[in-house]
């Protein structure tokens, strides 16, 4: 929904709320996601704008929210309420009011840095209170500046000023963050300053309603919590679709030729693209898969990327479309070669009327309304659509992945025979039980995939680790390498064993860029291997229907289960009998496990 995304209408989204909250709801598929709010101050409408934004993301959240002020004690101390929520995520929403003693001119430094450790060792012990009890994702606000200086520009760098000490204790806040897994800090630091302090820090909406900020300041940090939340559950964007004319440089290479285009230093207005390439470039390091989408000559597209003073080269983009068919035609296209949803990327145009034809053709792709050049990378970086909150080595190499993927799709072009094609391809598999350092990438392939997810069931890290220490779960994880490279971490199975005899899996995902590669019968063939290995009998599967996973509705089928049951939604449930053998299925790929 465009009304959702930065730069917002603040006024139209507090008015109409109830109305954009109806019509997302309209959609249905949501993840449901039990969300606790421990407010430091005053939160219903930080709630309020926190739902819609996350309906907005597929994420339909079950509040909890403490009383005013009770953030502490409902932390350490608890309630029936609370303790029967069972929250997915805790949101602590403290600001620098919560702060309960700033240093004076009259303490010395070993008093103030007492009291800097007082004041973290609070928040600390609430934070693994909150941990042992729930075992769920926290986001902790780190805190604002406050909107006078005492010791004016001193107030920074003297250990009596509230910015120095404010600084030092969001820094104890974060040296916590890389330490700890499932603890994500939500930046309102960073919030604030954009807004602008003055504005954030009204005096009028504390007096009146205790709100620690303006409140038409509270969208901006609703969408910022929302994005964390949406990153945790993999619903982040994948890849841009980039325009070239008047988008990556100024001009029309067409027309005005490689040598006037405006790029770099040397010509006036060149140096904003310049530094939107930069941007884009370092999105592409760590893993947004970059793509072309221009109406041009492929030639002329090729002479523009190729501009001496230009930072992107053709060899930066997965796949580039430059031809005269309409752009929603060529991103989908796009979508299909990569084997993602077309809900997955971000159009990139300068021209509004190509932006809305998009919009209305292609369903769940954004279409940022970009203005002049000098605002391109402040709305494509607000709007958070490649948010992160874990990070993989898969993702430093996803761009060299998915042309390793072109590379492949070229090769089966020569063979006649399939099977011929996949033995020339010498694939190499590792398969075996969760290993603690795959968990961080489990977690984000089990939020990430979208076609291939039988279940549809999302994990966040906290619940990755709660199975693999669970005996009663049989899991397994899938790398596959060939002779263009090694895929890394690419599927993932979860079987629940109940009645000593039976196992359910409740999740089965992999990777869109493996898929037909036979992958799946290795993976069954090292599941039932394992099954047996504890007595199991009876293998039992289910397949849940959503938009995106049609490509697997006969997947159990195919592998050999019996169909057992569907209902009027289309949700299906199979089983395979192991009791009385089982023939592997798998004769293309080494497997080692």
């Amino acid at each position: 929904m465009q009304e959702l995304e930065y730069p917002f209408d603040v006024e139209y989204l507090i008015k109409n709320k109830k109305k954009i909250k109806r019509e997302l709801l309209e959609k249905g598929n949501f993840l449901e996601k039990n969300i606790a709010i421990l407010g430091g101050s005053t939160t219903s409408e930080i709630k309020n704008m926190l739902e819609i934004f996350l309906l907005n993301y597929g994420i339909k959240p079950t509040f909890y929210e403490s009383e005013y002020n009770k953030f502490y004690e409902d932390a350490m101390f608890g309630n029936e309420e609370l303790d029967n929520f069972h929250p997915d995520i805790i949101y602590i929403h403290t600001t620098n009011r919560n702060i309960i003693e700033y240093p004076s001119m009259l303490d010395d430094e070993n008093t103030v840095n007492e009291m800097l450790n007082s004041e973290y060792e609070k928040f600390r012990k609430m934070w693994n209170k909150l941990f042992e009890k729930f075992n769920a994702t926290i986001i902790q606000n780190n805190f604002e500046y406050p909107f006078f200086r005492l010791l004016g520009n001193k107030d920074a760098s003297d250990i009596h000023g509230r910015i120095n000490f404010i600084t030092r204790l969001n820094q104890k806040f974060y040296d916590y963050a890389n330490t700890t897994k499932n603890f994500f800090i939500n930046d309102i630091n960073y919030i604030s300053s954009c807004y602008g302090l003055d504005k954030w820090a009204d005096q009028l909406y504390w007096n009146m309603y205790k709100y620690a900020m303006e409140v038409s300041a509270i969208p901006y940090l609703s969408f910022n919590i929302a994005n964390i939340i949406k990153s945790i559950y993999g619903k982040n964007k994948k890849a841009l679709v980039l325009d070239l004319d008047n988008t990556l440089w100024g001009g029309i290479v067409g027309d005005d030729g490689v040598e006037n285009l405006a790029i770099g230093p040397e010509v006036p207005s060149g140096q904003v693209y310049a530094e939107f390439q930069n941007y884009l470039k370092e999105q592409r390091n760590l893993g947004v898969l970059l793509n072309v989408n221009s109406k041009n000559e492929y030639e002329n597209a090729i002479a523009g990327l190729n501009h001496p003073a230009g930072v992107l080269k053709p060899d930066d983009f997965i796949i580039i479309k430059a031809n005269w068919e309409p752009k929603n035609i060529n991103i989908k296209a796009i979508a299909e070669e990569l084997n993602l949803g077309a809900d997955s990327f971000v159009f990139v145009d300068d021209n509004p009327a190509e932006r809305q034809i998009c919009k209305s053709y292609v369903d769940g792709i954004a279409t940022p309304n970009i203005d002049t050049p000098e605002n391109y990378i402040r709305i494509l970086d607000h709007n958070g659509y490649f948010e992160i909150t874990n990070f993989s080595t898969e993702d430093l190499k996803k761009n060299a992945l998915y042309k390793d993927n072109a590379k492949r799709s070229q090769m089966m072009a020569t063979f006649d025979n399939y099977e011929d094609y996949l033995l020339s391809l010498k694939m190499k598999a590792e398969i075996s039980s969760f290993k603690p350092i795959y968990l961080e990438r489990i977690a984000q392939l089990s939020n990430k995939s979208n076609q291939f997810n039988l279940t549809t069931k999302r994990y966040s890290l906290a619940d990755i680790e709660a199975v693999n220490n669970d005996d009663n779960y049989i899991k397994l994880y899938g790398k596959l390498e060939d002779i263009f490279g090694d895929n890394g971490v690419i599927t993932v199975v979860i079987g629940n064993i109940k009645n000593n005899d039976e196992l359910h899996i409740d999740l089965w995902i992999m990777s869109c860029r493996v898929l037909k590669r036979n992958m799946e019968y290795a993976m069954l063939d090292s599941l039932v291997k394992k099954a047996k290995e504890r007595n199991i009998k009876t293998i039992y599967g289910y397949y849940y229907p959503t938009q995106k996973n049609k490509m697997v509705s006969d997947f159990y089928k195919l592998q050999g289960f019996e169909e057992i049951s569907c209902d009027d939604k289309g949700n299906k449930v199979y089983k395979l009998d192991i009791s009385n053998g089982y023939k592997n299925k798998n004769n293309v790929i080494e497997v080692k496990e």
